[in-house]
């Protein structure tokens, strides 16, 4: 069998492809892979252009480094008051040494995942029923703290973990929703009878406050009153003795006391005039005849006031 020059040439070709291929190597971004020479751990290489020896160096592994979920399986825990709980939770990782992730574990992976779930129950089994709930973020800072410590010798950080679902069994479900609406019934019958209470409260102060203006008022005006019956007797009290004034000083005038004469002579014929319209009988006084003798007595009357 005859082999011809072109056929020689294919091979060479072939073979220097084939060598091109196992030296040059590209490592994406956010990746790593592990080189190993004869079996044996060699390097890491990078994101980039690396070149090995073929047929000697062989990528062995090959890592990403971006941050992963992981879907923790859904299990039972018993809670510290023994009830039944159903946890569904997620668990968040990178790796952060390529050349641990490799040879640490066999298979890193299960080993978190079996190191979140046996924690998980260690952590729910510390607590009752009714703080799982409340208590969410120690639960999950409690299971990364206790993965972490473990998974660096893995190669790999932990970085949080979510639970996503708590599911007790059906009979605590309804128990607790019984719970609830009795709660909110209690708060209900609170809230109406501290309103009806401050109602009463409001009402009341309002009467009082109402009864007390009444009273202010009635006082203020009892003594405005009082202050207003006094002023107008002091002001006709004033009239009357500056009226008094002004006919005594009018008196002591020249030709004052024939002026009073004639202005009490007048009254006196006035009255006289008028208690004869008024009566059925005539009253005739004893001294008619002598009316400058009347008008004479009063005269004295006032020269004695005087």
């Amino acid at each position: 069998m005859e082999i011809t020059f072109g056929s020689v040439s294919f091979i060479l070709l072939a073979l220097a492809l084939v060598f091109v291929f196992k030296t040059i190597n590209v490592v994406p971004q956010q990746h790593a892979w592990v080189v190993e020479r004869l079996g044996k751990y060699q390097s890491t290489l990078g994101p980039g252009l690396n070149i090995v020896l073929p047929f000697i160096d062989r990528i062995a592994y090959k890592h990403i480094l971006k941050e992963i979920p992981l879907d923790v399986p859904p299990q039972v825990c018993i809670t510290k008051d023994n009830t039944q709980l159903q946890v569904d939770g997620i668990l968040y990782f990178q790796i952060t040494d390529a050349m641990r992730a490799s040879y640490g574990s066999s298979n890193y992976i299960a080993a978190i995942t079996q190191l979140a779930q046996t924690t998980l129950r260690s952590v729910i089994g510390k607590m009752e029923l009714d703080k799982t709930f409340e208590e969410r973020d120690h639960i999950n800072t409690a299971i990364v703290n206790a993965i972490d410590e473990s998974a660096a010798n893995w190669g790999v950080k932990v970085l949080r973990y979510e639970i996503k679902d708590l599911t007790p069994p059906k009979e605590i479900l309804h128990a607790m929703q019984a719970q609830i609406t009795a709660e909110r019934e209690k708060r209900a019958l609170i809230a109406a009878s501290e309103g009806r209470k401050q109602e009463q409260i409001n009402i009341a102060t309002g009467e009082r406050e109402a009864s007390i203006a009444r009273s202010e008022g009635e006082k203020q005006a009892s003594i405005n009153r009082a202050q207003g019956q006094a002023t107008a007797i002091i002001a006709l009290a004033e009239a009357s003795a500056e009226a008094l004034r002004q006919v005594a000083s009018a008196i002591r005038e020249p030709g004052g006391s024939d002026a009073v004469n004639l202005k009490v002579a007048e009254q006196y014929v006035a009255a006289f005039g008028q208690l004869a319209k008024t009566n059925n009988s005539i009253i005739v006084p004893a001294n008619l005849g002598d009316i400058s003798g009347l008008i004479a007595t009063a005269m004295q009357v006032v020269k004695a006031q005087k």
